[in-house]
């Protein structure tokens, strides 16, 4: 069979071959035969003939891929100038000449000396000339030839890609075009069918199809569904020849993927969803999510929830979440589980992007049933009011009821309630609280003029659950009630002239009240009932809460009266009426002719109210006087003390010096001659003081000599009345030293004080005599080495 299929082939090129060898020998023929020389012999210039050129050709064509073991021959360059001998000689230029192919410069055959390739070139032109050897002319003139390549079926369809991708959306008709494909054949499409591509599919079958002669693969399936399947793998093969056998093929790949649309509607994976919700969640809080699945992917797969009408719509509200395409419930109002315990909500779910196209499939939307319990909490409190506002008269006794709170909790068990006043917000204690029924009763009186509003705070309790608490503001206003007197805005400082006219002007006053009466102020201003007629000054109501003092005679004298009193009754329009007395001051000065004031009297005057201000200066002076002379008198006293000459501190009237070592020593001599103190004999030539002023009014009076045969104490008391008895002993503490130790002492004075009065060194060793007790003196004065210490 395979056998019968080749021969026929064989006959059908053979044919073709030999009918374009033919035509091509003939066209090359005719175009070297129409090429005539002409030439002019010297014999008769006036004839011009043309030479027919003698040029022959045995082949015109050249098989490429030549797979022969000798040279393949082209053809033979002969002309009618050639008569054997060899004595002319055939030259070939031209494309590849010399290399390509080769002449015989004999015979004039032309030989390939390599393989050609027609997709490397298929074409070649040459030159041809023949000249003879012995002169080397030209015998015949250059011609030029074409040597073509015959192309052979030896390059397989390429296509322009090894792989192809491309997409169909899914549930496209039977014949949709996803991709056209295209391969290329190198040989030549002119001679033969080895460049004639045929297209077929290798795989891909039943899914999608392919055009033999375009390449555009088509879909062969109707509804393909992407969510069944979304990646094909499918290949194309292109055979030249035809596609018969014996061509040649290349085959690519072809990956198609189906895209989705919606063609899918949403739906819930069941049908009822279970929540539950204390009742004293806030609102917005979130619930729980619910989610329809869709098979459709991206834009197609968007959807939004909604709660259908119906029960729960206005208690809650669903939003979807735009990332996970969840339906997310949640509060919207305040729950109640004393109210209703349990919600049935209808939740859709419906694309947003729905395709007309697929509208036939049904409805895209779902349906599911949310069911929410609300669970019971043990509530707080609730008041009735979400605040309360309570208007009590100022003049309310204490301990009256001004108001009432109520609560109620809103549970089932209703546990009893108890209310307090949170103390933080009244400090003062002014209210209290009825503990079981909520009543508000004032505990101290009330005055608006200094609070005219209390804001307090109720607290309402459980009784059995004291964490379950509630508060309420409370703001109670205090009503004004007519209970303070108008009085004068100001002090006011009002004087006449005394030159006034009668009717003048000379004082406008007005006043205030602390009270609020609703309908505003309004006072009035008349004379004391006392004093209806002044003869002095007149009152006049301005009829606008101020009153107008005016001159009632002619002149006022300040040497008569310097200062009038003017009474004045004011009281309001209020229930019940308040009035008091107020007392304009009125001065009698001196003014020039234009009214102004010049001078006025600075006399004390003492009022009932006080005294004056010129009084209160008087009073001021005079003290001021006492003062100065007070500190005049001290002054004086203080220079007539005297000046002390010692002021140091070893002044013996203020410093008391210890000395712990038994005296000063011979060399001691800063301080007060002791030594004529202790020596009864040096007291007869008594010195003056030296730590006063020595007065010369006061004359030293001696002492007469009384130290013999007297005994210490009289000697002290002789000298204590001494002292006592001379006036010119200092006036303060004076410290006086009596060293008087008697005339019979068995013992010498110890004291090293009068070791001034002796020239010689003293001998201390009898004190070795004296026992243990004075040992220590013995060895500190006792022995020569003693005295060198």
């Amino acid at each position: 069979m395979r056998t019968y299929h080749c021969i026929p082939l064989f006959i059908w090129t053979y044919i073709y071959h030999t009918v374009d060898t033919i035509l091509l020998q003939e066209k090359a023929n005719g175009y070297l035969s129409s090429k005539k020389i002409v030439g002019l012999t010297k014999d008769d210039g006036k004839m011009l003939r043309r030479t027919k050129r003698g040029w022959m050709w045995n082949q015109f064509f050249l098989l490429e891929e030549y797979t022969g073991t000798d040279t393949q021959y082209v053809g033979k360059l002969h002309t009618d100038q050639d008569k054997g001998d060899g004595n002319l000689k055939y030259i070939l230029t031209g494309d590849g000449a010399g290399s390509l192919f080769v002449i015989d410069e004999n015979t004039g055959d032309i030989h390939a000396a390599k393989k050609l390739d027609r997709e490397e070139k298929s074409l070649y032109i040459l030159r041809a000339k023949a000249i003879d050897r012995k002169t080397g002319r030209q015998v015949e003139p250059e011609s030029e030839f074409i040597i073509k390549i015959h192309d052979i079926n030896d390059n397989e369809p390429k296509f322009t890609k090894d792989l192809y991708t491309a997409s169909v959306p899914e549930m496209s008709g039977v014949g949709t075009s996803v991709i056209q494909v295209t391969a290329t054949d190198a040989d030549d499409a002119n001679y033969g069918n080895s460049a004639k591509v045929v297209y077929s599919i290798l795989q891909g079958q039943p899914y999608f199809s392919v055009d033999p002669e375009s390449g555009i693969i088509k879909t062969a399936l109707p509804d393909m569904s992407r969510e069944n399947r979304e990646q094909y793998q499918v290949v194309i093969q292109a055979k030249d020849m035809g596609g018969q056998m014996g061509g040649l093929s290349g085959t690519t790949t072809v990956n198609i993927t189906l895209t989705d649309v919606n063609n899918n509607p949403p739906r819930f994976p069941q049908s009822t969803y279970q929540f539950n919700s204390p009742e004293s969640v806030p609102l917005g809080t979130h619930l729980g999510r619910i989610k329809a699945n869709d098979p459709d992917v991206g834009q197609n797969a968007e959807m939004e929830y909604s709660i259908a009408e119906g029960d729960g719509a206005d208690m809650f509200d669903v939003i979807t979440d735009k990332d996970t395409q969840e339906g997310i419930i949640t509060v919207k109002q305040n729950l109640d589980f004393e109210n209703k315990m349990l919600y049935t909500l209808r939740v859709d779910a419906s694309n947003t992007h729905p395709d007309p196209r697929f509208l036939y499939l049904g409805p895209f939307k779902d349906t599911a049933v949310v069911k929410i319990s609300v669970e019971d909490i043990d509530e707080p409190p609730v008041f009735s009011k979400v605040s309360y506002l309570i208007e009590v008269d100022e003049d309310v006794k204490e301990g009256s009821i001004i108001g009432q709170v109520t609560a109620y909790d809103p549970d089932v068990r209703n546990n009893l309630i108890k209310y307090s006043v949170d103390r933080h917000t009244d400090m003062d204690r002014i209210f209290g609280i009825h503990s079981e029924n909520g009543s508000i009763f004032t505990l101290k009186a009330l005055d608006r003029e200094s609070s005219p509003w209390h804001n307090i705070t109720v607290t309402a309790t459980e009784i059995n659950n004291p964490k379950q608490s509630s508060h309420i503001p409370v703001f109670i206003r205090i009503l004004d009630i007519n209970d303070h007197a108008p009085e004068f805005a100001m002090y006011y400082e009002t004087f006449v002239c005394e030159n006034a006219k009668p009717g003048q002007l000379i004082q406008t006053v007005s006043v205030m009240d602390k009270d609020d009466p609703p309908r505003g102020h309004k006072f009035f201003f008349e004379p004391v009932p006392e004093f209806t007629l002044n003869p002095n000054f007149t009152i006049v109501d301005n009829k606008d809460n101020t009153a107008g003092i005016m001159t009632r005679k002619d002149g006022y004298s300040r040497n008569k009266m310097s200062t009038y009193l003017l009474p004045i009754l004011i009281f309001d329009n209020d229930y019940p009426i308040q009035s008091s007395t107020g007392t304009l001051t009125i001065r009698v000065c001196a003014c020039d002719s234009q009214g102004n004031m010049q001078s006025c009297t600075a006399e004390a005057l003492i009022l009932s109210a006080g005294l004056s201000t010129g009084a209160l200066v008087a009073i001021l002076l005079c003290v001021l006087i006492l003062l100065i002379l007070v500190v005049l008198f001290a002054a004086l006293k203080r220079q007539r003390k005297k000046e002390p000459l010692i002021i140091s501190k070893d002044d013996v009237r203020d410093n008391v010096v210890t000395y712990n070592d038994e005296g000063g020593g011979e060399e001691d001599t800063q301080a007060f001659d002791i030594g004529k103190l202790r020596n009864p004999e040096a007291r007869e030539d008594s010195k003056l003081r030296r730590d006063v002023m020595p007065e010369t009014i006061f004359q030293i009076r001696r002492t007469v000599p009384l130290w013999e045969n007297i005994d210490v104490q009289d000697f002290i008391h002789r000298r204590l009345k001494e002292n006592d008895a001379d006036p010119s002993a200092p006036p303060y503490d004076s410290l006086a030293t009596y060293a008087y130790e008697g005339n019979d002492s068995i013992a010498d004075s110890l004291s090293s004080l009068e070791s001034l009065t002796v020239d010689c060194n003293q001998d201390y060793d009898y004190l070795s005599d004296w026992g243990p007790r004075f040992k220590k003196l013995a060895d500190m004065y006792g022995g020569d080495d003693s005295d060198r210490d």
